[in-house]
């Protein structure tokens, strides 16, 4: 049973036995006089007359100076202190702001020291005035900006060292995208060809790739592809899915074994946690020598359909359906089709870049379109491949910043006699 009696039932200690918690010294700080919180304060106080001339210092200011009080007070202005450019900016900005502001604050200067030193601060003032609102004296706080500088400092030289790598970076993605690309387009006989490169973003390498190129006499080869993804592992599959077209295109040039090679390379490099794939178009290109103009066969894997711009004026998607993505599954079945190429036809392959780029900024859902891409070749055709492929590249100038992903154009055309 619990006693209520007795002084020890209370379960406090008395006063004497208590842990000093520190409060018993809050008295004797505030004991400490206002005139001793000025001096030692930890920033700098300053009064000068409406001249400049200096009424009043504290201790902590003079510290910082390595000036005696008497150097000082009534002998030198505050202008005096500063180092030459700290003297012009004050007579042409500083004292006329503060003299028609009466307060003036954050203002960066540099005081200079009785050894010569610098020192910067930064400076607020503000106007006193008398019962009759005129002014008496100018009273100005100064606080030790030798931190703020260093780091200031030192951030700017973080600043430039990081555009400095970026700027490397910038170079190296170029270079690194350049090797990704042939240097030049083949010239084939009875053909007009033309491609562009568009990138969206400097800093990191696409995933986009064309190429034209000979295979056995009379015939060409040709694609255009879309590795997912961007950077370092991207171009790491661009350049293996390029050099394998080639290397497959010259061991079969059947457009259908052709992405099948490439299909189950890719499915075995990247078959683990981390896989890859593309979309690609290749193309076979043989002279028609009975009726003129070029046979061309294609064959898609996942890639957004060709446009055929006839020199009638009429346009038609070149449509591959069926085509699977290249390296998601060991067996992925190959769409071909075929169409004849006679004078004035032009064939325009591109990457979805083109289609899915913003044609308003900052939107998300307005994107420009396999639609809109069909009527501006309608109002295109008849045109030749350089000519398609200098709208395009206009095309993608107007979007701006609304085009976040890399654009490959290749278009050939058989030009008119």
């Amino acid at each position: 049973m619990c006693g209520t009696g007795g002084g020890e039932s209370s379960g406090h200690p008395p006063p004497e036995e208590r842990p000093d918690d520190g409060r018993a010294a809050f008295p004797t700080l505030l004991e400490d006089s206002a005139e001793d919180l000025y001096e030692h304060a930890p920033c700098g106080f300053l009064s000068t007359l409406l001249d400049g001339t200096i009424a009043k210092i504290n201790t902590t200011l003079l510290h910082w100076l390595g000036y005696a009080r008497g150097d000082l007070v009534g002998r030198r202005t505050f202008s005096d202190l500063l180092t030459v450019g700290g003297r012009l900016y004050h007579e042409t900005h500083f004292g006329p702001l503060l003299r028609m502001q009466g307060e003036i604050s954050g203002i960066a200067l540099e005081l200079q020291a009785a050894d010569g030193s610098r020192l910067p601060v930064l400076v607020t003032s503000t106007v006193k005035s008398g019962s009759d609102g005129q002014p008496l004296l100018i009273r100005t706080t100064v606080f030790d900006a030798r931190d703020r500088r260093a780091y200031e400092t030192e951030l700017l030289r973080a600043r430039q060292q990081a555009e400095s790598e970026r700027e490397e970076l910038k170079r190296l993605n170029a270079t690194l995208q350049q090797t990704l690309l042939p240097p030049t387009l083949v010239s084939v006989p009875g053909l007009d060809v033309a491609a562009h490169y568009h990138i969206a973003s400097p800093d990191k390498v696409g995933g986009d790739f064309y190429d034209l190129f000979p295979l056995a006499a009379g015939t060409w080869g040709l694609f255009l592809g879309d590795v997912c993804g961007k950077g370092a592992a991207a171009a790491a599959v661009t350049s293996l899915a390029r050099y394998t077209l080639r290397a497959a295109a010259v061991y079969n040039p059947d457009p259908t074994a052709v992405l099948s090679n490439l299909n189950t390379v890719l499915s075995h490099e990247y078959n683990g946690d981390d896989p890859r794939f593309c979309t690609v178009i290749f193309g076979l290109l043989t002279p028609d020598t009975a009726h003129g103009g070029f046979r061309v066969t294609l064959a898609g894997g996942g890639h957004p359909p060709a446009l055929l711009l006839r020199g009638d004026g009429g346009v038609d998607h070149l449509d591959t359906p069926g085509g699977q993505l290249i390296g998601v599954l060991p067996d992925a079945h190959i769409a071909t089709t075929t169409v004849h190429l006679e004078a004035g036809d032009t064939l325009l392959l591109h990457t979805d870049g083109l289609t899915e780029a913003h044609t308003a900024a900052n939107s998300e859902d307005d994107r420009y379109g396999d639609e809109a891409l069909l009527d501006f070749a309608q109002a295109l055709a008849p045109t030749t491949a350089t000519g398609a492929v200098a709208a395009i590249r206009e095309l993608l100038d107007t979007f701006g910043t609304g085009v976040d992903d890399d654009t490959a154009v290749l278009a050939i055309s058989v030009p008119r006699a």
